[in-house]
């Protein structure tokens, strides 16, 4: 691995021009250690995507660096395998973990620590994450045994350093991914908060689809002399994506939706709020479509079966918030579907980004009323697209040809329940409280509601130390 440079040697370097892939190097040339190298090419992987190879040269020689790039470009790898390398030589002690990856969503820490686990192994780390609506406790408990590479939601994070049961004096590496998200979802001020926790002699990686004022005020101030790469434009890929409009009346636009759901192939349909998600969801499984309702509402245990039923085809369409616009990857979306269409074009963006990922291809569909429709062609405008506009009713040949339309059997999807197995109930059970009910348990229904039970003091707190007296600060989108 190449010497790491000190923090007064790290030159600013700006590399703005696209990677040319027919020259892109082998991961054995980018001085990657041994162990991983057969790790990646037990996973079928030699040669690198555009974002990793302009970026990870400059990650494990020690620099700061900005990496901009399209979502599903392989940003996860690009600042993964560097810190995985960097942590190598070296042990976690007890609630100190090594590296440190901050993301918005759930879904991602989840998605990246599964994409890193195998890589981790391969070096003897330890890799967890820490996310809102999961056990406190045994995040807790994980923490004590020493954690390499913590990937964590800032809020959550913030949690654990005020208990006590984190401290951050020795990361000594730290990336941030989808950092213009966590802008849009108000999390800079807990990410400063957490930043400035760590040595300013710590190495730092921001990766982010698009930079906006926000983000670049937290690169000045946390990023020294960073080597930028951007390697894609922040607009919509019009090579691998189809882009249409499709005009409905809004009396048939229910119609539409439900025969566009019933195509072969997964789906991703995006609507505005949280009920409109469960309400959407509800109609399609009554008409004979499999649909899984994702948003922000929902408890953690929940979203996590709802996408993995979305990932091995049980369930093909998945109804979603913008909770889902960002971070989630699942192979094979062949259409994603803006029921409502999106607030501005960043949200187009990270939405269509849930299709033609890594190379793939696919569709992407905004159904519009006639008097939405100038509206959403300024907005696609801004994102890049110019797509094609169609009017369409059900069962039209144009909405087939486009979508893969065809009409839902009409009978209703059985939903199967999903409990907990039946635990015994004996108070001399190991780890049971007195009235039979397991510890743990308890805790974990808490922190779904953004509790947590402090068994130091005898305390309900909240997420953010309050008394039970006080009603605990939800927030679902960020977990």
């Amino acid at each position: 691995m190449p010497a790491v440079l000190s923090r007064n040697d790290r030159a600013s370097v700006v590399d703005t021009t696209p990677v040319d892939t027919a020259s892109l190097p082998s991961f054995a040339e980018l001085g990657l250690p041994t162990p991983l190298l057969r790790a990646l090419a037990d996973a079928g992987l030699t040669h690198p995507f555009a974002i990793q190879a302009a970026t990870m040269p400059d990650a494990l020689a020690g620099r700061d660096v900005l990496g901009r790039a399209a979502t599903g470009s392989g940003k996860t790898l690009a600042f993964g395998l560097p810190m995985l390398a960097r942590l190598a030589d070296g042990n976690a002690k007890p609630k100190r973990p090594r590296g440190l990856v901050l993301v918005p969503t759930r879904e991602l820490a989840a998605q990246i620590s599964d994409a890193l686990m195998p890589y981790a192994r391969s070096l003897g780390l330890w890799c967890r994450i820490v996310v809102g609506g999961a056990s406190f406790s045994r995040q807790e408990d994980a923490l004590r045994r020493g954690v390499d590479l913590l990937i964590a939601t800032p809020g959550r994070l913030s949690d654990h350093v005020r208990q006590g049961t984190c401290v951050l004096d020795d990361v000594i590496m730290t990336a941030l991914d989808e950092a213009d998200q966590m802008a849009d979802m108000g999390f800079l001020p807990q990410v400063r908060e957490i930043l400035d926790l760590i040595s300013q002699d710590g190495q730092r990686l921001l990766f982010s689809a698009t930079l906006d004022r926000d983000v670049d005020s937290l690169v000045r101030q946390y990023l020294h002399n960073p080597v930028t790469h951007s390697v894609a434009p922040t607009t919509a890929s019009v090579t691998t994506m189809e882009h249409h409009v499709l005009v409905v009346s809004a009396q048939d636009k229910s119609d539409v939706v439900a025969e566009v759901a019933a195509r072969d192939g997964r789906t991703i349909m995006f609507v505005r709020t949280k009920h409109h998600v469960d309400k959407l969801a509800e109609r399609l499984r009554s008409v004979g479509v499999r649909a899984g309702a994702l948003h922000g509402g929902k408890a953690q245990s929940a979203r996590t079966r709802i996408l993995g039923e979305f990932k091995d085809g049980h369930t093909p369409v998945l109804v979603a918030t913008d909770v889902a616009a960002r971070g989630i990857h699942v192979d094979g979306v062949t259409l994603v579907v803006h029921v409502d269409p999106p607030a501005d074009s960043k949200d187009y963006l990270h939405r269509a980004g849930r299709t033609a990922r890594a190379g793939e291809t696919g569709t992407v569909v905004t159904l519009v009323t006639h008097s939405q429709r100038r509206a959403v062609l300024g907005l696609t405008a801004r994102a890049g697209v110019r797509p094609l506009s169609t009017q369409v009713r059900p069962g039209d040949a144009e909405l087939n040809r486009i979508t893969g339309a065809r009409t839902p059997s009409g009978e209703p999807v059985v939903e199967t329940e999903h409990r907990r197995p039946a635990r015994p109930r004996s108070a001399s059970a190991p780890g049971y409280a007195r009235r039979g009910r397991p510890v743990g348990d308890r805790n974990e229904h808490r922190a779904e509601r953004g509790e947590h039970w402090d068994n130091r003091r005898g305390d309900r707190r909240s997420q953010h130390g309050e008394f039970r007296g006080r009603r605990p600060r939800r927030d679902h989108q960020s977990g």
